[in-house]
């Protein structure tokens, strides 16, 4: 059991710690003396080795959190200077990323079921009053359904500029559900369940037109990627949102700053998943190919896309 005397003693390192980072939050690392810098990468490798014992006594969690956090901020700090190389870029995304997920999971599991919730309620809407499909999805796109005739047809023709048009909407209502984590989690909450009502419309509103066989051969290829996606990008807005709301021991600054340095390495990674997306969302989706081999490729690019994401970086 770790005794008092040496929290104590223990205690003013990280104090000390806790005082460089600071002066380099405000200051700039440079700031830092070449003493202190070296002093900064000691206490560092200290601290870490106190959070090893700390998490080896029951008695002693609230400090080992209290650790943790620090250590972050250490980490942030230290490794913050150093310029990313092409294989830097290339190793975060090939093994960084799966842990930086895995770690996240409880939050994008909410971001899902709230976009789940969303759905349910959308459909529910549109079979116990059809007048809420017309209100929602406006007069010609419900009467494109209900001439059984899918309104992804101009995408066909322009290909390319669609597919850019489609990346840069989705990435932007990625990055909008994200950054909606600082009104504490309503503006993201908002997000995720807007758009499951939305889905959830269109998915009714094609049942009742015998034209659910097309819709979803049409949203599965892309679908399997970018719904993933945003609830990634939720579950990182409500990150930033727990941080603000529950700052624990720290400050709630410090508390903010270190949730979002989470956060933000949770949804930069869902960039290129976005772009693929969008590019089969472009080509693929609207294509002529057949039912059967759209929802073949949907399967096998799911299953890849959960292997990544808990089979990789372990």
């Amino acid at each position: 059991m770790i005794s008092t005397r040496w929290l104590e003693k223990r205690r003013s390192h990280w104090e000390r710690l806790d005082s460089l980072l600071e002066q380099s939050r405000s200051n700039g690392l440079k700031s830092l003396t070449r003493s202190e810098l070296r002093e900064l990468g000691l206490l560092y490798r200290q601290a870490a080795a106190d959070l090893s014992a700390l998490r080896e006594d029951s008695s002693a969690q609230n400090f080992a959190r209290s650790v943790n956090l620090l250590l972050a901020r250490a980490h942030n700090t230290i490794y913050s200077s150093q310029k990313s190389s092409f294989l830097d870029v290339i190793l975060f995304y090939k093994d960084v990323y799966p842990q930086i997920f895995r770690r996240n999971l409880r939050p994008v599991a909410i971001a899902l079921l709230l976009f789940a919730a969303g759905g349910v309620l959308g459909m529910a809407l549109t079979l116990s009053r059809p007048q809420f499909m017309h209100e929602l999805l406006g007069e010609r796109m419900v009467q494109s359904i209900e001439r059984r005739e899918m309104w992804t047809h101009s995408i066909v023709s322009i290909k390319p500029f669609a597919s850019s048009r489609i990346m840069t909407n989705n990435l932007s209502v990625s990055f909008t559900t994200f950054a909606l984590g600082i009104t504490a989690g309503l503006g993201t909450v908002y997000m995720l369940v807007l758009n499951g009502v939305l889905l959830g419309v269109i998915g009714a509103a094609c049942w009742l037109s015998g034209m659910s066989l097309s819709l979803w051969s049409f949203v599965a290829p892309h679908g399997v990627l970018e719904l993933p996606a945003i609830f990634i990008a939720g579950g990182a807005g409500l990150k930033i949102a727990h941080g603000l709301l529950f700052p624990g021991l720290h400050s709630r600054r410090d508390s903010l700053t270190l949730a979002g340095g989470e956060a933000v390495r949770l949804v930069v990674g869902i960039i290129p998943i976005l772009i693929i997306a969008g590019v089969i969302e472009g080509f693929l989706s609207p294509s002529g190919l057949s039912v059967r081999w759209k929802f073949t490729f949907a399967a096998s690019l799911f299953c890849l896309f959960v292997y990544y994401l808990f089979g990789s970086g372990k």
